[in-house]
């Protein structure tokens, strides 16, 4: 069951450089996630998709379009403005975890709201909840080097749904981990959005995105379809080969 909208693309467009060597890395981009929804983003490399993730994290401008977060327009925040909106609302997930190697692991989760002037004590205390949740709190004074590629990331999770972050935004998480591992993050990505969060989750692997709810398919910058996760096959059917 999903819940008010957490985030618009509105005509979004991307373009580096200009005149005769523009590259267009977006086109006319609309997408809306919702609470308790997961969408998966699929397409060949060179696709946009993980422009569009920068894009809607507030990471990059586009050059043309709205982003809307929670009802904030972007383009109407300062700089930190949209830092302090990423902080409290976003989440990010990558592929190489990004993860502090002197911190432990309840340190790295809290760090976010520490920034975010959360007092030690009360970050600590909602950082061992969200580890909670990915099933570490046990190893929540261990530091990463001491954990597996698949605690990691699952502690990596638990920083991208701390506090009062809503919106996660995941860039080939289970990219570098084997197959059962990435299943266990999957399920604990899809676990964190039925308890209602939004996701956005960027894949080039059917059956990672089998795990959202809809999937959007990237074609050189442009949404060329979008279906029901159940039609993973006929979207498969579409690309370009």
């Amino acid at each position: 069951m999903t819940g008010p909208v957490l985030l618009t693309l509105s005509g979004v467009a991307m373009q580096h450089g200009s005149g005769e060597t523009a590259v267009t890395a977006l086109s006319g981009i609309d997408l809306t996630v919702r609470e308790g929804e997961l969408v998966a983003i699929m397409g060949a490399s060179g696709s946009g998709k993980s422009t569009l993730l920068t894009i809607a994290g507030g990471l990059v401008t586009p050059t043309a379009g709205e982003v809307v977060i929670e009802g904030q327009f972007l383009s109407q925040l300062s700089t930190s403005g949209t830092a302090s909106l990423r902080r409290r609302t976003l989440g990010f997930v990558f592929q190489n975890f990004n993860l502090i190697p002197a911190l432990t692991a309840l340190e790295n989760v809290s760090l976010p709201l520490e920034l975010d002037g959360w007092k030690r004590r009360k970050a600590q205390s909602a950082a061992l909840n969200a580890l909670s949740q990915v099933e570490l709190e046990s190893r929540a004074h261990a530091y990463p080097d001491d954990l597996s590629g698949g605690q990691q990331q699952r502690v990596a999770i638990a920083r991208a749904i701390v506090g009062t972050r809503k919106l996660i935004l995941a860039d080939e998480p289970t990219g570098a981990l084997d197959s059962t591992t990435g299943e266990v993050v999957l399920r604990m990505l899809r676990k964190r959005v039925d308890h209602g969060a939004g996701g956005i989750l960027v894949t080039h692997d059917a059956r990672h995105a089998a795990w959202a709810d809809r999937i959007v398919f990237l074609r050189d910058g442009r949404i060329v379809d979008s279906s029901k996760a159940g039609a993973v096959d006929d979207l498969l059917a579409a690309s370009p080969r």
